[in-house]
């Protein structure tokens, strides 16, 4: 669909028959605080600059993240993450940009870059990115309004994290064909079985699963090698939180995993240079062991 045909259309909100996590009761209180701030600030940004005018910054993407996850035998998504709301300031060393520098250094396929605000994000967090590299960008955030979706792809970046857990059917399918319309990657998001069999109903080629329990915040690397086995094999699978070192890589890597997503494992590491190499597996040898140097 073109972005005059976009421009000119109203966005229907659907519900399907998925109950996301933001309209259910007994849902964690940070990530209802989080998602009823996303809203809002959603609305306020529709009101400074209207879809129309946002759509005029647009030049469709070329699917860079598929791309470059379909090139890699093993993919490291290194994320540019300051902090968090469970766990406060996590780096301080480092610039979001300085971050994304030595990502790209190091031997990082893609990055993800957190846009919340909970996180200590911004939105030109991404433009920050872009200046300082060409690796695919992730836009890492809460995705609640096709709005978003544009907003993303008008700063730069290549994909926009979806998760399935807030979305319903009919807005995971509005979401994928808006920005797969632009040119732009979906890394869609699980955490459970239910989750993963909704999305496999849908045309996302890149799924996530996510060892973190979004309403508790625990974390458990467990749940991406349970769902595996339940996985369509014509998607491009990526672990995400819970990976600190480079043998557990080359767990997920044997069990079937495509790549991982690192946050906090790389931002709180006494060398984060060194541990970007060994997530991204860039010294095995020895019939795949990891050796560290």
């Amino acid at each position: 669909m073109g972005l005059k045909q976009t421009e000119q259309r109203i966005v229907k909100k659907f519900t399907g028959s998925f109950k996301p996590y933001g309209r259910r009761k007994g849902v964690g209180a940070m990530l209802k605080t989080i998602l009823a701030k996303k809203y809002q600030e959603v609305k306020t940004a529709k009101q400074r600059r209207p879809l129309p005018s946002l759509l005029q910054d647009i030049k469709p993407g070329n699917f860079a993240l598929r791309t470059a996850l379909k090139q890699s035998a093993w993919s490291l998504i290194a994320e540019c993450k300051l902090a968090s709301p469970a766990k406060g300031r996590l780096c301080t060393q480092y610039s979001v940009p300085e971050l994304a520098k030595i990502y790209t250094a190091h031997g990082a396929t893609a990055l993800s870059v957190l846009t919340d605000s909970h996180f200590c994000g911004a939105l030109a967090d991404i433009e920050a990115v872009r200046a300082v590299t060409e690796l695919p960008i992730l836009r890492k955030d809460f995705i609640v309004d096709v709005y978003q979706i544009y907003e993303a792809r008008a700063v730069g970046a290549d994909a926009v994290l979806l998760i399935a857990g807030i979305l319903s059917d009919g807005e995971l399918e509005e979401f994928l064909t808006v920005a797969h319309g632009i040119g732009l990657d979906c890394l869609v998001e699980v955490h459970n079985e239910v989750e993963l069999n909704r999305v496999q109903q849908t045309p996302a080629l890149l799924v996530g699963i996510n060892n973190r329990n979004l309403k508790t915040f625990t974390v458990d690397l467990m749940t991406t090698f349970s769902l595996l086995p339940h996985c369509d094999k014509r998607r491009i699978i990526i672990s995400e939180s819970g990976v600190k070192t480079g043998e557990d890589a080359l767990r997920l890597k044997a069990a079937g995993v495509q790549g991982i997503l690192v946050g906090e494992g790389l931002v709180k590491a006494e060398n984060i240079a060194a541990k970007t190499r060994e997530l991204a597996l860039a010294n095995t040898q020895n019939g795949g062991r990891y050796h560290a140097g």
